[in-house]
C-alpha cells in the first residue's frame, strides 16, 4: 500500500491506519482507544504532502480522456499542448472565454510541454538538494532526519495530500539558524511560482475563522505589504523576474503555468476568483480573468465557496 490516505476513482477519499504505537511498539486496543469516539492510530503507507502558497512546474499529469500520470517529456504532451483547443478534444465544461483562449494560445504551441517539463525537472532537483543540504547540516541520516509541517486552514486537499509549510525538524537547542521552508526556498530562488489560495496564507491563515478572515475591501494591498511573509513571498519574485532566474529564465522563461496545464487537460475552466494584491479596490475578478493581473505573485485566489462572505463584507463580483 504506497499511500495511507489517497483518492479513489470514485471520488472518494479514504486512509489505512493501525493502532497507534505505545513504547515503540504497536499499542493494545485498550492503550488506544481513547474514549468512546476516538482512536489513537498510526497511518499505514506514505503521507503526501503539498506545498502551501506555490505551485511547481508539473512533471507529469493525466492527459484527457486518460486517468494515468503521464510526463511532461512524452510525446503525447507536445502533441496536446501544441493544439490544446483541437476540435477533436472533450469540450470545455463549461466553455472558455474567448480572452482566456486567446491568452492560452499566445502561451501554448510547439515546444510548451518541452519548456515545462525542463522547469519542472529543475525545481525537483533544487528541492532534492535543499533536503540533502539539511540532512548534512544537522548531522542526520536519510532514516534519521525529520520534518516538520505547519498547517493552515485547510490541512488536506481532495487528493487526500496533507496541506502544509515544510521545513526540517531542528532541535530548539541547535546553534544553527532556522531556515525558511521549503516551500519560501524555492519561491525565493525562482523555480516555483506563487499560488496564494485564501485563507490558507498569512495573514489570513492567523485567524480562528473564515469569517474573521476575511479582508476588508479596499486593504488587500495594505495588508499584503505589511504582512512579512507575504511580503517577502512577493518580493522574491519581483526580484527573480528582475535578474531573470529560474522560471524567469530570459532564453526559456515558462510559457505555461502548473495550474494552467491542469485546467487545460481536465477541461475545466478555473474557478477561484481573484483579488488583485496591487490594487486597493473592492472587485472580486471573475475565475477565467485571473490572467488580467498580470503578475503572479499579485494574484490572490478565492475559492467559490467563500465568495458570498467576501460579498457580505462588500466586495463586489466582477460583471
Amino acid at each position: 500500500m504506497a499511500n495511507a490516505i489517497e483518492q479513489l476513482r470514485t471520488g472518494l477519499t479514504v486512509g489505512y491506519a493501525a493502532l497507534g504505537s505505545r513504547g515503540g511498539v504497536s499499542g493494545s486496543v485498550k492503550q488506544q482507544v481513547h474514549d468512546g469516539d476516538t482512536f489513537q492510530l498510526r497511518p499505514i503507507g506514505n503521507l503526501g504532502v503539498r506545498f502551501l502558497g506555490v505551485d511547481a512546474p508539473e512533471i507529469s499529469f493525466t492527459l484527457p480522456r486518460n486517468r494515468r500520470f503521464i510526463g511532461l517529456s512524452d510525446p503525447k504532451w507536445e502533441q496536446f499542448l501544441t493544439h490544446p483547443f483541437d476540435p477533436t478534444l472533450p469540450p470545455f465544461r463549461p466553455v472558455l472565454k474567448p480572452g482566456l483562449v486567446a491568452y492560452l494560445k499566445e502561451r501554448t504551441g510547439p515546444g510548451a510541454a518541452l519548456n515545462h517539463h525542463q522547469h519542472a525537472s529543475a525545481a525537483e532537483e533544487v528541492l532534492e538538494q535543499e533536503v540533502l543540504n539539511d540532512i548534512a547540516a544537522l548531522g542526520k541520516t536519510q532514516e534519521t532526519f525529520q520534518f516538520l509541517l505547519s498547517f493552515a486552514h485547510e490541512v488536506m486537499d481532495r487528493y487526500g495530500r496533507l496541506l502544509a509549510f515544510v521545513n526540517r525538524l531542528q532541535p530548539s537547542e541547535s546553534k544553527l539558524k532556522r531556515p525558511i521552508s521549503y516551500n519560501e526556498r524555492l519561491l525565493k530562488t525562482g523555480w516555483i511560482t506563487p499560488y496564494f489560495i485564501w485563507p490558507n496564507i498569512n495573514p489570513f491563515r492567523r485567524q480562528d475563522s473564515p469569517t474573521k478572515a476575511i479582508i476588508p475591501p479596499g486593504k488587500a494591498a495594505e495588508l499584503a505589504s505589511k504582512e512579512k511573509t507575504l511580503a517577502d513571498a512577493r518580493k522574491w519574485v519581483r526580484n527573480a523576474r528582475k535578474k531573470k532566474v529560474g522560471l524567469f529564465d530570459a532564453q526559456n522563461p515558462l510559457r505555461v503555468l502548473p495550474f494552467e496545464i491542469r485546467f487545460l487537460s481536465q477541461r475545466r475552466p478555473p474557478d477561484r476568483w481573484v483579488i488583485d494584491l496591487s490594487k486597493s479596490d473592492n472587485t472580486l475578478i471573475q475565475p477565467q480573468n485571473y490572467y488580467t493581473v498580470p503578475n503572479m505573485e499579485d494574484r490572490l485566489f478565492i475559492p467559490a465557496e467563500y465568495i458570498p462572505l467576501f460579498v457580505e463584507a462588500g466586495w463586489k463580483r466582477q460583471a
